[in-house]
């Protein structure tokens, strides 16, 4: 839509962007209407109002996908740009100048798929606050929060032995991790994948091949996500890994691949008890972004 020089431009509605930029990050308008609390129909009607505003198609839509259109790519940098302004703007008024460092702790496999999303929003809101982060084993983190060189830390806990203190997060199964197609499975011994002494997924998948007699053999250790990744994916070994995990390129193995359950697990948040603004901050982003991925699956 072209409009004369003299005449102004419609203003974008902040509220709209937000949901556009929910629905290109996520590639799904129900995914999106749950992130910013709306019905399906309100989200296809803002974005109709969208594209009605700029008289251009910003996604393409079939019955199974969702795409940005070149116009849609172009615009949301631009919307990614006016929410951060609004989100800058807003806070200098209504989100009090908290000021500080907090010492953050996270396992590895959380401490890369988690915390860069936290940091990241975390950083927009509060710019003022410093994130000292330490990754480590949970078993490691715990004591460090014992001895108060952690203000809070995320840790795994198996799931019938939560830690104390601890605010569960998220529950889920721990699944045997293999590669698309792989054959690491169907080996004798068989092959398997598993971090260092003192993980939870370690124990519970250990125990679970020793209560079906299954012959093992520990074939790669690894203290990384990444290690175990390549592990699987090299078909090397199979893995205990949370289902969420998966990637398209692997598979979960279960009973009718002759691999035993393992059970669940669960993350948790301790935080200090005399926990100052800074860390209660960092603590509500956590939770929120938690909140998020058990709504939409996504982080």
């Amino acid at each position: 839509m072209n409009a004369p020089l003299n005449h102004p431009l419609p203003l974008l509605d902040l509220d709209v962007l937000r949901t556009f930029v929910a629905i290109a990050e996520t590639g799904s308008f129900t995914t999106a209407a749950t992130a910013v609390y709306r019905t399906p129909s309100a989200v296809s009607m803002q974005i109709k109002k969208l594209e009605d505003i700029l008289g251009r198609s910003v996604f393409a839509r079939d019955a199974r996908s969702v795409s940005l259109t070149t116009d849609g790519e172009m615009l949301l940098g631009y919307a990614r740009r006016l929410l951060a302004i609004n989100r800058e703007a807003v806070s200098k008024f209504i989100v009090p100048d908290i000021v500080g460092v907090v010492r953050l702790g996270a396992p590895d496999d959380y401490g890369e798929r988690v915390l860069p999303h936290v940091l990241k929003r975390f950083a927009q809101s509060h710019p003022s606050i410093a994130v000292d982060v330490t990754i480590d084993q949970s078993i490691n983190l715990r004591r460090r929060m014992d001895d108060r060189a952690l203000d809070l830390t995320l840790l795994t806990n198996s799931y019938k032995a939560s830690a104390i203190g601890a605010e569960v997060l998220l529950t889920e199964p721990i699944v045997w991790a293999a590669a698309k197609g792989g054959c690491a499975h169907l080996r004798d011994p068989l092959p398997v994948s598993v971090w260092e002494e003192g993980c939870v997924w370690r124990a519970g998948a250990l125990e679970a091949l020793g209560r079906q007699g299954i012959n093992y053999r520990v074939a790669y250790m690894s203290a990384h996500t990444a290690g175990q990744r390549a592990a699987i994916m090299a078909d090397l070994a199979v893995a205990p890994l949370p289902g969420s995990f998966l990637g398209s390129d692997m598979v979960a193995l279960g009973p009718a691949d002759g691999m035993p359950e393992i059970g669940n697990y669960s993350l948790a948040m301790v935080v200090t008890p005399d926990a100052s603004a800074p860390v209660k901050a960092v603590a509500d982003h956590i939770r929120a972004t938690f909140e998020v991925f058990r709504n939409t699956g996504k982080f």
